[in-house]
């Protein structure tokens, strides 16, 4: 995943601009991104939230 860096003038123009990039990306992309993140924050022996959900 590539980092890409973008200062603003303000929120509401950050706001835009993050909502630009959502929409310019596919939902694999997106999906890919979310993976991403997780792994970074958690680690790669966290579980799905999905599968914690059914296992109930």
């Amino acid at each position: 995943m590539e980092r890409v860096v973008h200062r603003a003038k303000g929120f509401q123009a950050a706001a835009r601009w993050d909502l630009e990039q959502h929409l310019s990306m596919t939902a694999e992309e997106r999906l890919q991104a979310a993976r991403e993140l997780r792994l970074r924050a958690f680690g790669p022996d966290s579980r799905d939230v999905r599968e914690a959900e059914r296992a109930r």
